[in-house]
């Protein structure tokens, strides 16, 4: 269920903040990182069912990761918009480095320590060849920040990952980099932001309900 945090604000920007839809590497519960996995058949159903709910928006813009799930993702929304879709870099995941294509189990049993560090959320902590927590919430808030500077008192969507949305919803109500994450981060799912062009603040998170069908399974869908 979706929860609710006040109006909107006119002057103020409005982001829609989307991670994108499901991959099979999410199934497995595997680090994809910056690694570019694709969307599975579910991620792309997902990503139709998002177009169809946000279609009625006056939106202005639709930014994504430039990573192939989110790009995915963003396709059919801005094609319903009459929009293109702008990709930034700045969009992407976390870099895992030598972390990513390995699933959870194979990091807690391979890698013991950076496991450990990863799941205690050390800011400053970073794989090899990876990014630190700290850098890379510093590089989300930036890129937020400045495409809501680009569009001022504009609504516009940006298609990123989890991690991305975990970063801006801690930015968003003051939570710390290291206080364990008791918020959702969902496939295709919807969450708003808004900002004046210094400081975000939330608005609503994860609003799934336009995948509802979608989780129906076969029987459920067969007509009596």
């Amino acid at each position: 269920m979706s929860q609710s945090f006040g109006p909107h604000a006119l002057a103020m920007t409005h982001l829609i903040l989307i991670r994108h839809g499901e991959t099979a590497w999410n199934r497995e519960r595997r680090l994809q990182g910056q690694l570019d996995i694709p969307l599975n058949g579910t991620g792309q159903a997902q990503a139709r069912a998002l177009a169809g709910a946000l279609t009625g928006e006056p939106i202005d813009a639709v930014y994504s990761s430039d990573l192939s799930r989110a790009l995915q993702t963003a396709t059919p929304l801005a094609e319903a918009l009459g929009l293109a879709v702008r990709p930034e870099p700045r969009l992407r995941e976390r870099c895992y480095g030598v972390l990513e294509g390995m699933s959870y189990a194979e990091v807690a049993e391979r890698r013991a320590e950076d496991f450990a560090r990863w799941q205690a959320r050390v800011p400053d902590y970073a794989p090899e060849n990876g990014e630190s927590l700290r850098g890379f919430h510093q590089r989300a808030v930036e890129i937020a920040l400045a495409l809501t500077r680009r569009h001022p008192g504009e609504r516009i969507a940006l298609v990123a990952h989890g991690g991305v949305l975990d970063c801006l919803y801690r930015e968003a109500t003051d939570m710390t980099l290291e206080a364990p994450r008791q918020h959702e981060l969902l496939n295709a799912s919807i969450n708003r932001l808004r900002c004046d062009g210094d400081r975000l603040s939330l608005m609503q998170w994860g609003d799934i309900q336009h995948l509802e069908a979608l989780t129906l399974d076969e029987v459920d869908r067969r007509v009596p």
